[in-house]
């Protein structure tokens, strides 16, 4: 079956997303967990700690400037346990650039002294936002860009963040699993919320307003 864009925010809107084998793998298969991970926006933690970093604007953050920078290197293999090896192939990044091109996928960056350190991306459809990869190259850089996306879809009306699964990395923040029926009934809902809007948040907030945002 061939993977058009077309496609592809069809499954995103029954609950579904692909995954590759590996980098070098030519197609992909369609995931639809039993548990899905999701972020509550109304209970996400931010660490005392990130907190404290976060109001020493330590990075330069911004979206949608490299999106596809961000995505190959959400595609590098790391040491971490959790993803060892790339579910991203030339396929999925060829696709996901599309949706980026068309509005419905996003990055959030953390920039310092005009290098790319950290980031995410994901798929926005109306209320929902559908977190994909994050990567770091610089201490709690992805952990920034998380926080800085709750603020973001918070502004924005969203009602749902999908996280596909929960590790121990994002259940720090308060990631949560919920039945794959529950899901689908929030992503409906979600769906229903026409007028959220990703770039309602204010590019000139300073780390402390962002803070409040995620803590309402």
């Amino acid at each position: 079956m061939k993977i058009t864009k077309e496609l592809l925010l069809s499954a995103y809107m029954q609950g579904i997303f692909p995954m590759a084998e590996s980098a070098e793998a030519e197609d992909v298969f369609w995931v639809d967990p039993d548990e899905r991970g999701i972020f509550p926006l109304d209970q996400f933690h931010v660490p005392r700690k990130l907190a404290r970093k976060i109001r020493s604007e330590p990075f330069d953050v911004r979206i949608n400037t490299a999106f596809q920078h961000v995505m190959r290197h959400c595609a590098e293999p790391t040491n971490n346990i959790e993803r060892q090896n790339t579910w991203i192939n030339d396929l999925i990044l060829d696709r996901y650039a599309e949706l980026h091109e068309l509005g419905y996928a996003h990055s959030v960056e953390c920039w310092q002294d005009e290098k790319l350190v950290g980031g995410l991306y994901g798929v926005s459809l109306n209320g929902a936002f559908c977190g994909e990869s994050m990567f770091h190259h610089v201490t709690d850089a992805s952990k920034v860009a998380l926080v800085y996306l709750v603020a973001r879809l918070k502004a924005g009306g969203y009602t749902l963040l999908d996280t596909q699964f929960v590790t121990d990395h994002l259940s720090q923040f308060g990631a949560i699993e919920i039945p794959r029926a529950h899901y689908k009934e929030m992503l409906q809902s979600a769906l229903q919320v026409e007028d959220a809007d990703f770039y309602a948040l204010d590019e000139n907030e300073d780390a402390s307003s962002i803070l409040d945002r995620v803590s309402q």
